[in-house]
């Protein structure tokens, strides 16, 4: 897409507000409370075994429509937020939930401008939370291992912006060598959601400003275990800080108010901490560090240990893959046929 297409269709609030346009995408909820996000095009129709809705009649009003069908039937027309999308949006691999993309965010004080490298782009949606904070002036380098991931993350994001994002740089390579060709403390923050990223510290520490923040996403304890005692062992950083967050509704309906049965609980630890001025040594701990356990160390140092399988996570199998870059590919193909008869 041109500047010029760019600078029309924005990043901003032009994308958030006004009418539904063709080309937009929306999100329907049914009278059984499901939601599906559909792309609007002229002519299309929205089919469900409880009604059916034409694109034609949403295409030109404002957003916000709640449109009652001939069956009597009651649909909630709104433009989704970033949360939705995250939720609903094909995955290659496992997304970073927006209850903790929204703390990374602000644990990790991404600020508009700043240089971010993130490592492990997966399935796009943290790009999309550190994208929104460091704005159309900063910098977001993405560094993905798997070229497949990374298509992924790149149809996914832009999908949601609706163009190539101008301060987003996605690598597929090895985060280490992309760090280490870094010039020395020119990275703000780095934010890292990896298998092992205790075997980066040493480039992190090369790449991030003295101050600068370091924010890791790890699923298991025995990686956040691995990781801390690997930070302090460095003496580049401040004493970490590791935490999780859970996220729990509430039903409120008179006098009956009670915490929601189902919450989403676990779903990764986080941890901070901040570069040290270069030949400082990290502030004396007030308590004395235990005794690692015998035999631990020697087992972190099994690299065969540290696989996706052995820590518990989730794989995608190539077929997954195949599948989710089809389906991507085919909603990209939508999108666009809708921009341009809208630019026609």
């Amino acid at each position: 897409m041109s500047t010029h297409e760019t600078a029309v269709h924005g990043l901003g609030q032009e994308r958030h507000r006004g009418p539904l346009r063709e080309g937009e995408r929306v999100q329907i909820r049914d009278p059984k409370g499901r939601l599906h996000q559909v792309i609007l095009v002229k002519g299309g129709r929205f089919q469900s075994n409880r009604g059916f809705i034409d694109h034609d009649d949403l295409i030109g009003r404002p957003d916000g429509q709640v449109i009652t069908t001939e069956e009597g039937r009651q649909f909630q027309i709104l433009r989704p937020l970033q949360a939705d999308y995250v939720m609903s949006m094909p995955r290659g691999a496992a997304v970073v939930y927006p209850k903790d993309a929204g703390t990374i965010v602000h644990y990790a004080d991404i600020f508009p401008g700043a240089v971010v490298v993130e490592a492990g782009a997966g399935s796009g949606a943290l790009s999309m939370a550190l994208l929104n904070a460091v704005g159309e002036k900063g910098t977001l380098i993405s560094v993905e291992r798997r070229e497949e991931f990374a298509e992924i993350a790149r149809d996914n994001v832009e999908l949601w912006f609706g163009t190539p994002h101008p301060a987003w740089d996605l690598r597929v390579g090895d985060l280490a060598e992309e760090l280490l060709g870094m010039p020395e403390a020119s990275v703000d923050r780095i934010v890292l959601d990896m298998l092992a990223p205790w075997e980066n510290l040493e480039a992190v520490a090369h790449a991030l400003v003295p101050g600068g923040v370091l924010c890791c996403y790890i699923a298991t304890v025995t990686q956040m275990s691995r990781l801390i005692e690997d930070l302090r062992a460095t003496q580049n950083f401040t004493e970490p800080l590791a935490w999780e967050s859970l996220s729990r509704e509430w039903h409120v309906d008179g006098l009956a108010v009670r915490p929601e049965h189902r919450m989403v609980a676990h779903t990764g630890f986080l941890m901070i901490c901040r570069r040290l001025a270069p030949n400082t040594l990290p502030q004396e701990r007030s308590t004395r560090p235990a005794k690692a356990a015998e035999g631990l160390q020697g087992a972190w140092d099994e690299e065969e240990e540290w696989s996706e399988s052995r820590v518990g996570l989730r794989l995608s199998s190539d077929k997954k893959i195949r599948k989710v870059r089809r389906d991507l590919q085919a909603k990209a193909s939508t999108w666009v046929e809708g921009r341009e008869s809208d630019e026609l």
